[in-house]
């Protein structure tokens, strides 16, 4: 895997050019980070935007769903698409509503995404998106059988246009407006998972496992 990567026309940024993240490595940190993405794609002139999960395997991005879903049914068909992830760090609370803004990291990734029709590709991908949410879950749990992998459709997706953007630090105010009498600051925002839930049917001796309990999202 290469991080040099030159932006196209279509990924180079415009507005705010200075948080422009052009290199594989710090994208692909971000992506191994979320595990939800937002796929948008056009059909018969309607823009659509679906919330769905992915995997990532190298330069490539794996997405799930339906076999039925309107989606995965269009993209299959070599609709282009746009993903992108987004990472809330936190909100700036400046002293003007106008500067106002928030810490986060995001990714898009543009291309056309093709079905995986090879089963054991498939289920390869499928194994992907488990381990990508929950590492350590996919061998404890039942395997999908023939009907399930048959209503599941996995898409694969060349990372090869992509633009990553970052804002991190403080408060950046017009200089007039740090004499505003207010509160100004960040208010950091973390995923903090909770204890986890036995379910109301769990067989007798069955512990919570660790990458339960100790389940985060960082990724090193």
């Amino acid at each position: 895997m290469s991080d040099a990567y030159i932006p196209t026309p279509r990924t180079r940024l415009v507005r705010e050019p200075q948080r422009a993240v052009y290199d594989r490595a710090a994208a692909y940190k971000i992506l191994d980070e979320g595990f939800v993405c937002h796929v948008g794609f056009l059909v018969d002139g309607q823009p659509f935007v679906i919330p769905t999960s992915y995997g990532r395997r190298d330069d490539t991005l794996y997405i799930h769903g339906s076999s039925a879903s309107r989606m995965l049914r269009n993209l299959d068909k070599g609709i282009p698409v746009c993903v992108t992830v987004t990472l809330i760090d936190g909100l700036v609370l400046a002293r003007s509503i106008f500067n106002h803004s928030m810490n986060y990291r995001s990714v898009v990734v543009l291309g056309t995404a093709v079905a995986v029709t090879d089963p054991a590709e498939k289920l390869a991908a499928l194994k992907l998106l488990s381990e990508h949410i929950i590492p350590g879950r996919w061998a404890e749990s039942r395997q999908p059988n023939e009907q399930e992998l048959k209503a599941t459709t996995a898409l694969r997706l060349p990372i090869t246009e992509f633009s990553a953007k970052v804002r991190e630090g403080g408060v950046i105010d017009d200089e007039e407006d740090y004499a505003f009498p207010t509160w100004a600051g960040v208010i950091p925002l973390t995923t903090i998972p909770g204890t986890p839930i036995d379910d109301e049917r769990l067989m007798p001796g069955q512990a919570v496992p660790g990458y339960a309990k100790s389940y985060t999202r960082k990724r090193s």
